[in-house]
């Protein structure tokens, strides 16, 4: 089912309630999630974290792959999520927060499965939120201010010309191979050469770490072939290789969770 989100409206929702749960079936068939600074160090350790260009607005965005193809998650099998930690992008759902006029607003996916008579009131007798909309509130407060913080630092990458096109090759045990083209990287020899000052300047915004906290994540790519060994086209390897001009997009084209 589409969503439908509408700003969550205390008159129009007064009665409304919420199972509290992360509905990973609205992600099964999601292979990339959009991902902010503040979980970086945590997703670094089980998801390759990688940037993405969208085509048409031009504007570059942080992301966790899922799969290695479009419509693939292998991170989400048998009904269970086959990981330590979940992107924030994933848990806010079903609410949303949005501009609304010159502010942020809440919004909630009037669609969503999770919607029930018997989850969590949204707001009280006397129509006050309740404290597990506080709560979701606040998370999600978290996730925009730290969305406003990786805007920063993607801008930084660029303005040092750090960020660098790769390719994925995969060779699967069918004897089928592809690329997985249309991702950035940060290009660690120009990060390692980089004046002292520049050093200094990543470091003092809080950068640096998640610099390399996303050139670690690379190698979690292994983490993906594993999960594919549970699929009907399992991996048999994968190699990061620089992008060849003539390569064609692959990834950047899907939507982002």
């Amino acid at each position: 089912m589409a969503t439908n989100y509408v700003p969550l409206d205390k008159e129009k929702h007064s009665a409304l309630k919420v199972v509290p749960k992360v509905n990973f079936d609205m992600v099964a068939n999601t292979h990339l999630a959009a991902t902010t600074i503040r979980e970086y160090a945590q997703l670094a350790g089980s998801m390759p974290l990688v940037f993405i260009e969208d085509p048409k607005s031009k504007n570059v965005h942080s992301v966790a792959m899922l799969g290695l193809e479009q419509g693939q998650n292998l991170f989400y099998a048998e009904g269970r999520w086959q990981g330590p930690h979940v992107p924030m992008n994933i848990q806010r759902y079903p609410f949303d927060i949005r501009p609304d006029g010159d502010r942020l607003g809440l919004y909630i996916d009037e669609n969503s499965e999770l919607l029930s008579d018997e989850g969590q009131p949204l707001f009280t007798e006397a129509g006050e939120a309740s404290d597990f909309l506080k709560n979701r509130q606040q998370f999600l407060t978290e996730l925009a201010n730290s969305e406003v913080q990786n805007q920063r630092f993607i801008k930084q990458l660029q303005a040092l010309e750090l960020l660098e096109v790769i390719q994925i090759r995969i060779a699967y045990s069918s004897g089928q191979a592809r690329n997985v083209t249309g991702i950035l990287s940060i290009d660690e020899k120009k990060l390692i050469a980089l004046a002292d000052d520049k050093v200094l300047e990543l470091h003092k915004s809080g950068f640096l770490g998640a610099a390399y906290s996303t050139m670690l994540s690379l190698g979690q790519l292994n983490r993906l072939v594993e999960l594919s060994n549970k699929t009907d086209n399992p991996i048999k390897s994968i190699q990061i290789a620089p992008a060849t001009p003539a390569a064609t997009p692959d990834v950047e084209q899907a939507p982002i969770a």
